[in-house]
């Protein structure tokens, strides 16, 4: 006999453990809660203060911040080691890091205290599943096999359990193997870049502020962290990627050096490199009867901007949102009806940013040409416009957009979802 629940969500990263929590801490509801479920093989523990920074980190937006309190995970990040920033320098090789057209974003200008986190994601991942936990999400230790699908119900077959739903998501990352199973195709082409990330000690403080040169060979950031080091980001083309990998720790401060042009003095490599290839993935559709996907299961975009996890958070919070108003009417949450409600709100964003992203990389990072040119320039323009800079910073925020209530809230009152 199966386990059988409203929603199982397939993959307990940030953001399958996010639309879960939200979707079991209805508390304000007055329909019964939902029964939901994670599928998630590998549970990481909070992250202990003595502990290793993780090389894995994101920067989450003023949007995702919100949406983690709603969530009922901020109060256990903020209490771990968080590094707020407060400023951005964004520039083209073609210029200095100190010359007066370097964009600069500041949170004093538009009245906010900081820019958004720079965050481990193990952290917000383990915060999340304990919020999900706590708010009475089962969590299954099991992996993913297979679905089935009946009139009223999708069958889950888990490695070690049979499970079934009224609606399953599909929050598994990338390659998805549920995304395959529900018959929903995605298109994904390869970037022909590298990412390499790092921890690094710097010479002169990162002052809280995030760093991002454009090379013509890819692009490079230098995220601050709470203890005074910096996570690098280096997309960098294949062709330079595998030297640069294979570079003894003092060849590679060298090459760092000189691709950020000293912006914060001579660099020590602190950990060791991890690396993977990008790509960018878009699934044709995000939903079908009974499934929908969220995250990276059906977007990915280049990690340029930083946007990759704040796409997901405002993916959960939506279709949480949706779900929660239609079982609120007492319509079926897995019903296309309802779904495709969060396919059309969710899939005109994260094409818009997809496709802005996409030419940041192509012209700020790699173009020659007359326009390219035109866009480096920009740059320096944008910086000289109070409202374009507001303009910028709002998106930067997260908070612009057509927004789910999560993320427009500014308290951490899960009743808000279902005003």
């Amino acid at each position: 006999m199966a386990d059988a629940f409203d929603v199982v969500v397939v993959g307990g990263g940030p953001v399958g453990a996010c639309v879960a929590a939200l979707l079991a801490g209805g508390a304000a509801r007055q329909a019964a809660p939902l029964a939901v479920a994670i599928l998630e093989p590998q549970r990481p523990a909070l992250t202990a203060p003595a502990a290793n920074v993780d090389l894995r980190v994101a920067a989450f937006s003023r949007a995702s911040e919100r949406i983690l309190r709603a969530a009922g995970a901020w109060q256990a990040i903020a209490a771990a080691r968080i590094s707020a920033y407060e400023r951005m320098r964004i520039w083209h090789e073609s210029i200095t890091p100190r010359d007066r057209a370097v964009l600069c974003f500041d949170a004093a200008e538009v009245g906010e205290p900081n820019l958004g986190y720079i965050i481990e994601t193990r952290l917000v991942q383990a915060a999340l599943l304990d919020a999900a936990v706590a708010a009475g999400v089962r969590l299954y230790a099991s992996g993913f096999v297979g679905l089935t699908l009946s009139q009223e119900r999708m069958h889950v077959a888990t490695t070690d359990s049979a499970l079934s739903a009224r609606l399953v998501i599909g929050a598994d990352g990338a390659r998805s193997p549920l995304r395959t199973a529900a018959g929903l195709a995605a298109s994904v082409s390869d970037y022909g870049q590298i990412a390499i990330v790092a921890t690094v000690a710097t010479e002169r403080a990162h002052e809280h502020t995030a760093w991002q040169r454009f090379l013509r060979t890819g692009t490079l950031a230098f995220l601050p962290l709470a203890d005074g080091t910096s996570s690098i980001v280096w997309s960098a083309d294949e062709k330079l990627a595998g030297p640069l990998l294979g570079a003894s720790p003092q060849q590679f401060a060298r090459e760092l050096d000189r691709a950020s042009d000293g912006a914060l003095g001579a660099t020590q490599l602190a950990s060791e490199r991890l690396s993977f290839a990008l790509h960018r993935l878009a699934a044709a559709r995000y939903v079908t009867e009974r499934c929908a996907l969220v995250g990276d299961a059906a977007h990915v975009v280049h990690p340029l901007a930083g946007q990759g996890v704040n796409l997901g958070l405002l993916d959960a919070a939506t279709l949480a949102e949706l779900i929660l108003g239609a079982c609120d009417e007492g319509e079926d949450p897995g019903a296309l009806r309802v779904l495709r409600r969060y396919e059309r709100w969710r899939k005109s964003e994260t094409e818009f940013m997809r496709i802005a992203i996409d030419a940041f990389d192509r012209l700020l990072a790699h173009g020659t040409g007359p326009v390219a040119q035109i866009a480096q320039r920009g740059l320096g323009w944008v910086n000289q416009s109070s409202e374009l800079k507001r303009l910028f910073m709002s998106r930067a925020l997260g908070l612009s957009g057509e927004l789910p209530l999560a993320a427009r809230a500014a308290q951490s009152d899960r009743s808000l979802l279902h005003r």
